[in-house]
């Protein structure tokens, strides 16, 4: 869907299907936390973990909010430099899903933490090439692993949520090696505390933050982190 579409407020039945669509089968109870996950030691200082679930927006907002996660960009992972551009991206031939990179401290928050969050608040997992009221390849559920051990993490959590029949359909994600991340052009940075009051963020992400604070409390933290909108 072109962005311009989302802001307007004419959309806002289109909107609301959505958001009914998402939350039929997105968690709203804790889902089992991963029997495979990496330590809790930071010996080699923060990680990096690269995640795609639908508008960037959304997964920005919600992982600005966790605590351990120092910093969040908005971007486009899974193609070519020469087509890490929205215009491009929107096109959805490009290869690339919005997605958000995560700085993290792992001695706060493991790599299967963000991933139980990722599943339970940040997106619906059961939703291909679509997530709410956005459809297309670039709007897919996948993780980007950076290494071994977080594509180990990511697939067994993926079977121990299959497994356990946590999602009212199959988990549509996806598992690719992150090959580079590109950021998003600025004015994509914090868009959504930025713009708070946009009917698009209101009806789809806003809601996310309740659903992460009620869910996860001990890993939400109120003052959100931001990043340096001088990215691009």
């Amino acid at each position: 869907m072109p962005r311009p579409l989302r802001i307007l407020a004419g959309l806002g039945v289109l909107l609301l299907a959505g958001l009914a669509a998402c939350s039929a089968t997105a968690a709203d109870h804790p889902l089992p936390a991963p029997t495979l996950d990496a330590p809790a030691t930071t010996p080699h200082g923060d990680r990096t973990a690269v995640l795609a679930g639908g508008c960037f927006w959304g997964m920005q907002l919600v992982f600005e909010h966790v605590r351990g996660v120092r910093h969040v960009w908005a971007g486009y992972s899974g193609g070519s430099a020469a087509t890490a551009h929205y215009e491009d991206v929107s096109e959805g031939d490009t290869g690339h899903a919005e997605s958000v990179k995560l700085q993290f401290d792992p001695s706060m928050v493991s790599y299967g933490q963000l991933l139980r969050i990722y599943f339970a608040v940040a997106h619906d997992p059961t939703q291909l090439d679509r997530q709410g009221p956005d459809s297309g390849t670039q709007y897919r559920s996948e993780i980007f692993y950076a290494n071994p051990q977080q594509q180990r993490i990511a697939a067994a959590y993926i079977a121990q949520l299959g497994a356990a029949k946590a999602f009212d359909a199959p988990i549509v994600t996806r598992l690719e090696p992150l090959r580079a991340f590109y950021p998003a052009e600025a004015y994509h940075q914090d868009f959504a505390l930025r713009h708070p009051d946009n009917l698009y963020i209101a009806i789809n992400d806003t809601p996310k933050l309740a659903r992460l604070k009620r869910l996860f409390p001990a890993l939400y933290q109120p003052a959100p982190t931001v990043v340096d909108v001088r990215l691009r």
